[in-house]
């Protein structure tokens, strides 16, 4: 399961801009945390260690823990504001997270066996078509990552969704198809070769055809 963290928060009741730039000033910064049909709770949460949770990774596909003075609260954060220089966090918006509820996150694939795979020693190229997958899974286990084994992969190669062994209980948004993740590329120096030899069986061929 996707590790988690907690953040302090306390309860705020001044909204806008000007309340927002206090805050900050005070090593604050203005969030929300909404949803499970309960009304919108803003609450001010410390900028330092929310930006350390953010820039660790996995930030919105992880449930965490807001406590607002005492209070414990299962969240996930589902949306956040980066300030345009220094990447602080200026907002960000927090989903309940409600007991047995299933949530829609996007997971990121880890690729396995890049040492051994055949295409890559062959020197193919690991052409990653998506990092993340967008996967309905339960709240109370979120997997950290999807693994794709590349033990057997080969020039050519294309490497689909079907290939992994999804977590139980959790599956792709996208059901209509056995979309690619990743594939292995032939290198350019060998695509050249390959066409080369092509061109000049077809020549061959055409000066035999020529001189009978």
């Amino acid at each position: 399961m996707a590790a988690s963290y907690e953040l302090k928060a306390s309860a705020r009741d001044r909204v806008g801009k000007g309340a927002a730039r206090a805050l900050r000033r005070e090593g604050l910064l203005p969030a929300v945390i909404y949803g499970d049909k309960k009304p919108a709770l803003p609450i001010t949460i410390p900028v330092k260690e929310t930006t350390l949770t953010l820039h660790k990774g996995g930030f919105t596909a992880q449930i965490g823990t807001i406590d607002i003075d005492g209070e414990k609260h299962q969240v996930i954060a589902k949306d956040y504001q980066l300030h345009p220089v220094r990447d602080d966090v200026l907002h960000v918006d927090f989903l309940r997270v409600a007991k047995g509820s299933t949530l829609t996150v996007e997971i990121p694939v880890h690729f396995l066996n890049e040492e051994t795979c055949p295409g890559l020693k062959k020197g193919g190229v690991l052409n990653v078509v998506r990092h993340t997958v967008e996967m309905t899974v339960p709240a109370d286990s979120i997997p950290e990552a999807l693994e794709l084994d590349l033990a057997e992969a080969d020039l050519g190669d294309s490497l689909h969704v079907s290939l992994i062994k999804l977590p139980k209980g959790c599956e792709p948004t996208i059901t209509d198809r056995d979309f690619t993740i990743a594939t292995i590329a032939a290198p350019a120096g060998l695509k050249d070769t390959d066409e080369g030899e092509e061109e000049e069986a077809t020549e061959e061929g055409g000066e035999e055809a020529a001189s009978e």
